[in-house]
């Protein structure tokens, strides 16, 4: 007010949360914007001072502040509680009410309506209010002289649409066409500095007249100072500005064509505060590019006074720049500027290249987008070949906008993600869906549709039968609107997903779901899980055929059988004991289901019981979970006894500590007997591995759920009456010793089982003795593996021999099976016992529990140490154990003397074959039966013999009749080991051969070997490699007359070496052949060796290599 100022300062101070202060356009009025404060209410400053102190408090605290602006425009002094508001365009109908209402009382308004529907490109630019306006005034002027649609077809862009409108303001006010020239450079000059209010000295009157006379310029009042104020003039909308700022550059012969690129530019629209962009040149490139359109080139020819070849060479610079920017790999809100740029330059060759140019898929995420942005998209597409995905996430978006897209057939994947989308965007897709013939992935997700707008969706989807895959996650759909949904897939012949995940569906409403699916041929699957729910389909053979083209018989083999393949699974969905009934209904009278997961839900034991009960009765094929579903060991036996009955039931598995119940099925017995019929033959000449199951065989697993000795005859009770149990599993329980006694005087009960697991169970040594007693009487357990400190317990048979017991008698191996090389059917028995304390009386006392084993027994024993007492304690009972066939001692630290006291078995136990010793710590002894030929192989290879062994060794040794093989290699005899060793060989009956190879012998051992050939009986060939080889090995013959052979490598002989050779070689006289190779001997040497070879009788052939 002129006066009394402080007082209504004052009263607005004190009223400040009732004051409201409007901003209309603050984007336009902040640049260029200063930081520094102001210093009181009278200061003068620019806008965003005022603005910021307002928001931060300083000025007026606790008032109301609003502003408009352009998106992206507002400054970040905004406060974090501010709440932004987007405000759309018109829709149709609001289009269709202004049309009409600006033409009221006028015979030209059917006519002006009639242009407008029927021209789309022209309903997108009405969308924006100013331009509705323009159009309006535009079709005034154009309708008394064209025929119908011509009106329209002159404003096919926005840039014509302005230009139409100058034209009329120019025809009506007689001013020169270059006139507007002035004005055009006050509207460049301005937005270069960002300015949008103007004074006297800034606009020519002429122009400020003209424009005020026809609604180009507005005028208003400016307060300057306390007691000074200004007429201000503006654009009546900044686009208007921003257009004559381009007839500017496009028209002005001040402006060359070299300067436009530099305007053409690609903006970002992004909303976010940080990201604010404060200049004023948005469109301005838009209006370029709009001028750049042959159609204006007569218009802007006409007003720079120029010929057309002038106006064309500008022209053709902004299309240019436009080229470049189309190549480029823009994103987002540049991308959608390049859209309205190439679309108002009406080039078609332009057009298709940034169509082409565009990404696949192509996203748009947070900025909102209007109408007239996805028309303008649309457009481009036309001119694309290839498909493209659209998806908008977190764009705010016109609820009408989605019929912008009404025919777009190059859009394959189309996705929308706001909550903003309402029902009237449903309602608007849903006039775009029926026309988008290409369309197979359709996403709508995080939005606020309710039944209406579902309603709405539900009735074009099912006009939409080339769809592949819907989403419409988390909408917050509830359930009639959930049911509707399911109830139009019969529409869609070719759906393969559909995904309703996060909405808001009950237990009943999801039960009803459930039938959908067992009742529906074309669903093979509903995936459920907290908030999940998905339905999987298959399309029928034909449809997918007809989709892929040309048919393919494996193609559509394999989609018959998806087909077939049907799921249910409901997880973690709350479902509760009174449900069960309904679920039991639905999977006893529907149809097959290859698997249903009910786990996760709160069926507890009541529900669980019910269900196994009813297990018998459903049609599942394959799998049935009830995992996490707070079932008790109270009741694990009653689920046994209740699923005993179950004739198709393959393996049950429960584990209370991980929560888990699932059953696996069989086929129907009367469906495997053929496949059994067919696999009899090779069934009987194969050897069947313990991990292969028959296909009638049942396993159970009932690990981590607690149980105790006491527990064991209320459930081996429960088990006696499975049907063909094959498998059972009990590790991770808490059995004891008391438990495992206990169950291997139950075990017989059970029946011929393949296969019993006890491991971790808390067994000691005491449990193992325990368990021998059923290895050795019950004829279906063959292997016996223990491994004490990993707690592993397991008894294992033999699928043929179980099934051969379970009919009464042992089948005998058919004709032809030797011949096959398959071994008999006797399949020997393994007892394994690792990682535990082997003390002499545990040793006594497990060898008297195996006593009674049929065989062949072969027998494993593992500990960290075994003492020398020990090992002849176990040594000692061998004798007891005439159907052991085999004997090892792995990973088992022995002492230096072991190999003495292994050597003492030969008198201990006439049936050893074969001893072997060797490093790192393993122990093998092999007995022969009565049928196999004699003979023994004795190794001591790699454990630490010394020259000091040699002696007691050979004494130990030649208590055996007969050595077809003695190794001692990698030991550490050393040249004085062997000397020992050839002076006890004698005492040694050795046929076949002796290694002594990797013992650290040098040259003085083969001299050695040399001389004493002649005492060393039964020699037949000694080979000796001192190189790296380390080879020293000696042959025997039983033939007492043969001729022995003597092969030498790598010995590096010397001159003082050839006499003591010769010597050797004239007291053999047996030696009939002599190798000697690269043995470092010259020609004068071996002249030497040859001049004292002295032969009385026989040759001797020398070989020289």
């Amino acid at each position: 007010p002129k006066s009394g100022a402080d007082t209504v300062f004052q009263y607005l101070e004190e009223n400040a949360h009732r004051v409201l202060i409007i901003f209309d356009g603050l984007g336009e009025a902040l640049y260029p914007c200063s930081s520094r404060k102001t210093e009181g209410p009278d200061a003068s400053g620019p806008i965003f001072t005022l603005f910021s102190g307002l928001c931060n408090g300083t000025l007026l605290p606790g008032c109301w502040v609003m502003a408009t602006s352009r998106p992206g425009k507002l400054p970040t002094c905004l406060p974090v509680e501010a709440t932004m508001v987007h405000m759309w365009g018109f829709d149709r109908l609001r289009v269709e009410e202004y049309v009409g209402r600006f033409f009221r009382d006028n015979p030209l308004q059917a006519a002006a309506l009639a242009e407008v529907q029927a021209d789309r490109r022209l309903q997108s630019m009405c969308a924006v209010p100013a331009l509705c306006q323009v159009a309006c005034l535009c079709l005034h002027h154009l309708l008394p002289g064209t025929s119908v649609g011509q009106s329209a077809a002159l404003l096919p862009t926005i840039t014509q649409l302005y230009v139409q409108m100058v034209l009329i303001l120019i025809r009506q006010s007689h001013l020169h066409p270059t006139s507007l020239l002035s004005l055009g450079e006050v509207a460049l000059k301005g937005l270069e500095a960002g300015k949008v209010v103007f004074y006297a000295g800034d606009i020519p009157p002429p122009m400020m007249a003209f424009g005020a006379a026809y609604n180009l310029l507005t005028s208003f009042c400016v307060r300057t100072g306390p007691e000074h104020q200004e007429t201000g003039y503006a654009f009546t909308h900044l686009s208007l500005q921003e257009f004559f700022a381009a007839l500017q550059l496009m028209a002005s012969p001040e402006v060359d064509k070299d300067m436009l690129p530099r305007y053409v530019t690609l903006h970002s629209r992004w909303v976010h505060r940080t990201n604010a962009r404060l200049d004023l040149l948005d469109y301005l490139p838009t209006f370029l590019a709009g001028l750049a359109s042959c159609a204006c080139r007569p218009f802007l020819s006409h007003l720079a006074q120029q010929d057309e070849v002038w106006v064309g060479a500008k022209q053709d610079a902004v299309v240019q720049a436009l080229r470049k920017l189309a190549t480029r790999r823009s994103k987002g809100p540049k991308v959608m500027e390049l859209c309205h740029c190439v679309d108002e330059t009406q080039e078609p060759g332009l057009a298709q290249l940034a169509a082409q140019s565009l990404h696949y898929p192509l996203s748009f995420h947070n900025f909102p987008l209007t109408y007239t942005d996805l028309a303008v998209l649309a457009n481009i597409l036309g001119y694309r070949d290839a498909p493209i995905h659209l998806d908008f996430e977190g764009c705010p978006l016109e609820p009408h906008c989605p019929e912008a897209l009404v025919g777009c057939g190059q859009v394959e994947n189309l996705s929308f993600k706001s909550r903003k989308c309402g029902d009237a965007f449903a309602e608007a897709l849903s006039r775009s869906l029926p026309t988008m013939n290409s369309l197979q992935k359709l996403g709508l997700t995080g939005s606020k549709i309710t039944s209406k707008g579902i309603s709405c969706l539900v009735k074009a989807l099912c006009l939409c039968p080339q769809l592949e895959e819907i989403s419409l996650r988390n909408n917050q759909l509830k359930d009639q609107e959930l049911l509707d949904i399911v109830e139009m897939l019969s529409c869609l012949p070719r759906l393969r997903k559909l995904d309703l995940s996060h909405n808001n569906v009950s237990v009943s409403t999801l039960l009803s779901l459930a039938k959908v699916v067992v009742t529906s041929p074309t669903i093979r699957a509903l995936q459920a899980r907290q908030t999940e729910l998905i339905f999987l389909l298959s399309p029928s053979t034909e449809t997918a055929a007809e989709l892929q083209g040309a048919p393919d018989l494996q193609r559509n083999a394999r989609q018959r059988e998806e087909a077939q393949t049907r799921n249910l699974r409901l997880r973690k969905c709350q479902l509760r004991v009174h449900d069960v009934e309904t679920l039991i209904a639905l999977l006893r009278d529907g149809p097959c289901l290859e698997e249903v997961d009910l786990s996760g839900n709160q069926l507890e034991d009541e529900g669980c019981q019910l269900m196994a009960e009813a297990v018998p009765q459903l049609h599942i094929t394959r799998k049935l979970d009830l995992s996490d579903n707070g079932l008790s060991a109270l009741v694990v036996h009653c689920v046994l006894s209740a699923l005993s009955t179950c004739r198709t039931l393959a393996e049950l598995h429960i584990s209370l500590l991980q929560e888990t119940v699932v059953l696996i099925f069989a086929q129907e017995p009367e469906e495997e007997k053929g496949t059994q019929k067919r696999a009899a033959f090779l069934d009987n000449l194969m050897p069947q591995m313990p991990s292969e199951l028959p296909p009638s065989s049942r396993r159970i697993r009932l690990t981590h759920c607690g149980f105790q000795a006491k527990h064991l005859e209320q459930l081996c009770k429960a088990l006696g009456g499975t049907y063909y149990l094959s498998h059972l599993d009990l590790s991770g329980n808490a059995l004891g010793d008391e438990g495992a006694a206990l169950l291997a005087q139950l075990l017989p009960g059970l029946g011929t089982l393949q296969s019993l697991n006890l491991s971790e169970n808390g067994l000691s040594l005491d449990a193992v003795f325990s368990l021998v007693q059923p290895f050795s009487t019950l004829e279906w357990i063959l292997h016996l593996d223990i491994s004490l400190e990993s707690q592993c317990f397991l008894l294992r048979g033999d699928r043929r021999r179980r099934d051969a017991l379970a009919g009464g008698s042992l089948p005998e191996c058919p004709a032809g099976a030797q011949f096959l090389g398959f071994r008999q059917c006797c399949v020997p028995r393994s007892f394994r016992l690792r990682e535990c304390q082997l003390e002499p009386s545990c040793l006594s006392r497990l060898c008297e529990a195996l006593e009674k084993c049929p065989g062949p027994l072969e027998v494993e024993l593992s500990c960290e140490v075994l003492s020398d007492q020990s090992l002849e304690t176990l040594l000692h009972c061998l004798p007891w154990l005439p159907q052991l066939s085999l004997l090892q001692l792995s990973k088992t630290r022995l002492s230096p003397r072991s190999p003495l006291l292994l050597a003492n078995i030969f008198s201990l136990c006439p049936r050893v074959q074969k001893v072997e010793l060797r490093y790192p710590h393993h122990v093998s002894l092999h007995f022969r039966s009565s049928e196999e030929q004699e003979g023994v192989d004795c190794r001591f290879m790699g454990c630490g013999l010394l020259q000091e062994h040699v002696e007691p060794l050979c004494w130990l040794l030649s208590k055996c009749e007969d050595f077809s093989q003695l190794d001692l290699s990698g030991n550490l005899l050393g040249d004085d080991g062997l000397r020992s060793l050839l002076e006890c060989l004698p005492q040694v009956s050795i046929s076949g051969s002796l290694d002594l190879s990797h013992n650290s012998m040098s040259l003085e051992s083969a001299l050695y070997l040399v001389e004493t050939l002649p005492s060393c009986p039964g020699v037949g060939e000694a080979l000796v490699n001192l190189g790296p080889e380390q080879s020293f090995q000696i042959q025997f013959s039983r033939q007492e007359e043969a001729g022995k052979t003597l092969r030498l490598s790598e010995c590096s002989f010397l001159s003082e070496h050839v006499p003591r050779l010769a010597t050797g070689l004239n007291q053999a006289l047996q030696l009939t052949e002599l190798t000697l190779t690269r043995c470092g001997l010259g020609l004068e040497q071996l002249t030497i060796l040859l001049s004292l070879v002295k032969r009385p009788t026989g040759l001797l052939g020398i070989r020289y290599l």
